[in-house]
C-alpha cells in the first residue's frame, strides 16, 4: 500500500509547559508565552524562526491575533479553529499539512488558561445548545452524565468501573512531578464522593486547573538538524457528527469511532502495534468509549477492559501517564498535554513514568459534549 504523503513528513522537536496546576496573578498570555519560550528553548529555536501559529483559548475572540501580537510574530500562516479541547491535535494535522506544502516552516501550537486562579474572570461561556437550553442543565457534566448511564443500562457498565478509570489516572499521577492531584486514592473514594451529576461524582470530573503547552512541529528534514530526538506525526483525522448532546446519533458511540480508522489508516497501523495511549479524559467515561471506538477493545467491553488494572501503571495498555485532566491538568482544554506527554514517552525521557520501548503513541481529543474527535499518532524514528 502507498505511503500517505503526510507520514513522517514532520515532526514535534519542542514541548513546553507552564503554570501547571495553580498560577496565581498570571494571565493566560503569560502562562502561554512561557510554555512557548520552553518550547522553543527544547527545540533549539528562536521566537524569530516561528513562521506558523496555531492556538485557541477560552478567552480571545482572534486568537491568532491576540496571541500573535502578544508573541510579536507575524505568522505566515495562523489557524485557530475551536474544536474545543480537541483544537490542538487537530493543529498537529494541520501544521503537518503546512509544512508539507510549504506554507510555514517552524509551527507553534500553544495554548494557556488560567481557568483555577482566574475563577473563570474573562473566560467567554460556551454557547448554550438550543434545545437543551430549557432545561437548565448543568453542563458539561449533565451530558456526560447522560451518555454514562445509557453505557451503563445498554451494556452493563458499573460505577466501579467508572471509578477505576480516575484510581488508574490518579496511580499515574503519583509517578508524574509536576501533577496537580498525587494523594492516593480508591474506588470506594470515587464512589463516595460528591454526586455531581447521576452516575458521575465529583471524581469522575476533570480537574480545574491553571497552565499552557507549546509544541514546535518542523518538517522531518529539519528536525534530524535540531538538538531532540524527533517525534514524527505518522498519521491523523477530525470527524464530527452533532454539536448537541442530544442530537448524538447513538450516546454509545462517538466519532471517535471515524477519526480513529482514519488516523490508523494514514499511519499504515492498528491498534495492537501502539504502545502508550494519551486520551482526553474529561470524564471517566469519556476513556471507556474512546478506548472501544478507537479499537482498543470491543464495544460495551470498556468497564471489563479496565478492571483488572489494565490502564494502570503495570497494565498491559498504558493511558494517560502523566494522570491526564482526571489527576494531572485540565485548564479548560486539555488536548495539548496529550501531545506534550506522548513526546516525552516516545523520547524516554518520561522518568519514572516511562514506558520501557515505546515507539508509537496515540493522542486523542474531544471537544463539546463528546462533539469532536481528532485523532493523531506519532512514532520514533524506528517507525518511519
Amino acid at each position: 500500500m502507498q505511503k500517505h504523503p503526510l507520514r513522517g513528513s514532520a515532526a514535534i522537536v519542542g514541548t513546553g509547559m507552564a503554570g501547571i496546576g495553580e498560577a496565581p496573578g498570571r494571565t493566560h498570555l503569560e502562562l502561554l508565552a512561557e510554555a512557548t519560550a520552553k518550547a522553543l528553548d527544547d527545540a533549539g529555536l528562536k521566537l524569530t524562526d516561528v513562521d506558523g501559529l496555531f492556538t485557541a483559548n477560552l478567552v480571545n475572540f482572534f486568537p491568532t491575533l491576540t496571541v500573535g501580537e502578544y508573541l510579536g510574530l507575524k505568522p505566515k500562516i495562523a489557524e485557530s479553529t475551536n474544536l474545543g479541547g480537541a483544537s490542538f491535535i487537530d493543529y498537529a494535522l494541520k501544521a503537518a499539512m503546512a509544512i508539507r506544502a510549504g506554507l510555514c516552516e517552524v509551527a507553534l501550537i500553544c495554548y494557556g488558561s488560567n481557568s483555577r486562579t482566574g475563577a473563570g474572570k474573562h473566560t467567554t461561556s460556551a454557547e448554550m445548545p438550543i434545545h437543551e437550553g430549557a432545561y437548565k442543565p448543568r453542563f458539561p457534566v449533565a451530558a456526560y452524565a447522560l451518555a454514562a448511564a445509557r453505557h451503563m443500562h445498554q451494556y452493563g457498565t458499573t460505577r466501579e468501573d467508572l471509578a477505576r478509570v480516575a484510581v488508574a489516572a490518579r496511580q499515574w499521577a503519583q509517578l508524574t512531578p509536576f501533577a496537580y492531584r498525587r494523594e492516593p486514592t480508591s474506588v470506594e473514594e470515587v464512589l463516595s464522593a460528591r454526586m455531581m451529576c447521576d452516575p458521575l461524582t465529583v471524581r469522575d470530573c476533570c480537574l480545574v486547573t491553571d497552565g499552557a503547552g507549546a509544541v514546535i512541529m518542523v518538517s522531518a528534514e529539519r528536525a534530524r538538524d535540531l538538538k531532540r530526538k524527533p517525534v514524527y506525526f505518522l498519521g491523523g483525522a477530525a470527524a464530527q457528527w452533532h454539536r448537541q448532546i442530544s442530537a448524538m446519533p447513538d450516546l454509545t458511540v462517538t466519532a471517535a469511532a471515524e477519526s480513529g480508522s482514519r488516523a490508523f489508516a494514514m499511519a499504515g497501523l492498528k491498534p495492537s502495534d501502539v504502545d502508550v495511549v494519551q486520551l482526553y479524559d474529561a470524564f471517566t467515561i469519556n476513556v471507556l468509549l474512546f478506548l472501544e471506538d478507537l479499537g482498543f477493545c470491543a464495544k460495551g467491553e470498556g468497564g471489563r477492559f479496565v478492571a483488572d488494572g489494565a490502564i494502570a501503571p503495570g497494565g498491559k495498555l498504558p493511558v494517560n501517564t502523566n494522570g491526564g485532566g482526571l489527576s494531572c491538568v485540565h485548564p479548560g482544554m486539555y488536548g495539548i498535554f496529550t501531545m506534550i506527554e506522548a513526546a516525552e514517552q516516545l523520547r524516554g525521557t518520561a522518568g519514572e513514568r516511562q514506558i520501557k520501548n515505546a515507539e508509537i503513541a496515540l493522542c486523542h481529543g474531544n471537544g463539546g459534549t463528546l462533539s469532536s474527535q481528532v485523532t493523531a499518532l506519532f512514532g520514533t524514528e524506528a517507525t518511519l
